[in-house]
């Protein structure tokens, strides 16, 4: 198991968050990186319809790499599809990626807490029940944003974000009750730390912003074999998208986080040669909403 890959698994570049702290802890560990990009974004599904696809998606993904360990790097795939993709792969080891309620209602001295999320996340009853379980003391509100993952995409491809938009979307998160104030955002989605220094920077008071990453890393870390000694040199990190296609600024951005993109003349990822055909591998945009 030393030798085989995890696997990172999200709609966009918001697992890159994850995959950042997983290095820092695994250095020998090899990657690849599975951004579902055609079914991006998450959120514009039907439930029934998104667990079927990701369910039908991982199905091909575990033959084709036959990783050590899948990471959900998608706090509204992990919420909706994490206990059925134990169920239907059982042997298959995942970590989920779901609210950090817990340690937020640890930490908390006002007792307001927000959880910051996308609306599909924010409507399961898997976070309420979260919120039931481990922070019955606090005043919890659910924000469900629906604009802030795509501009978190917007913003690692381009360099910029409308600071007012990104102000927009986090103020729902400020309340003041009793002469309290929310003193902790919980930023319930992968692809929302990209865009903190600007939440805190538009913000009406200064909060502590939760990011789960280095938590969902440690787990990772905690659920595989220690290596004993290096591991060989073998095949580069990589990055596959389910639409078959990269541009130039996704390029660049995966290159910047030590991933390789590797496409053809038409434009299919492939890896080192041997990718099959992304048709005949993923099934593209036939569940689409």
């Amino acid at each position: 198991m030393t030798d085989q890959p995890i696997l990172m698994f999200d709609s966009g570049v918001g697992g890159l968050t994850v995959l950042r702290e997983a290095r820092v802890l695994m250095p020998d560990r090899r990657f690849i990186y599975v951004a579902d990009d055609a079914a991006f974004p998450f959120g514009a599904w039907e439930e029934p319809a998104l667990r079927t696809h990701i369910l039908e998606l991982f199905a091909r993904l575990l033959d084709r790499f036959a990783p050590a360990l899948s990471v959900i790097a998608c706090n509204t795939a992990s919420t909706l599809v994490i206990d059925a993709l134990r169920d239907t792969f059982p042997c298959h080891p995942f970590v989920g990626t779901v609210p950090a309620v817990k340690p937020a209602a640890e930490r908390t001295r006002s007792g307001l807490v927000s959880v910051l999320a996308t609306p599909g996340t924010v409507k399961r009853q898997y976070t309420r029940d979260l919120i039931a379980k481990w922070a019955q003391k606090c005043h919890v509100r659910l924000v469900g944003s629906d604009r802030l993952a795509g501009l978190s995409e917007a913003y690692m491809r381009e360099g910029f974000v409308d600071e007012e938009a990104v102000r927009a979307e986090i103020a729902p998160c400020f309340i003041e009750r009793d002469g309290m104030r929310t003193d902790i955002v919980v930023l319930a989605c992968t692809h929302y730390p990209f865009l903190v220094n600007r939440m805190r920077k538009t913000a009406p008071w200064p909060v502590d912003w939760i990011d789960p990453a280095e938590a969902i890393a440690r787990r990772v870390l905690s659920l595989l074999p220690p290596i004993d000694g290096a591991l060989p040199q073998g095949e580069p990190d990589i990055a596959v998208f389910t639409s078959g296609k990269a541009d130039f600024a996704v390029s660049r951005l995966m290159q910047g986080f030590g991933l390789t993109v590797h496409l053809d003349s038409g434009g299919d990822a492939r890896h080192s040669n041997r990718f099959e055909d992304d048709a005949a591998l993923i099934r593209i945009g036939q569940d689409q909403p």
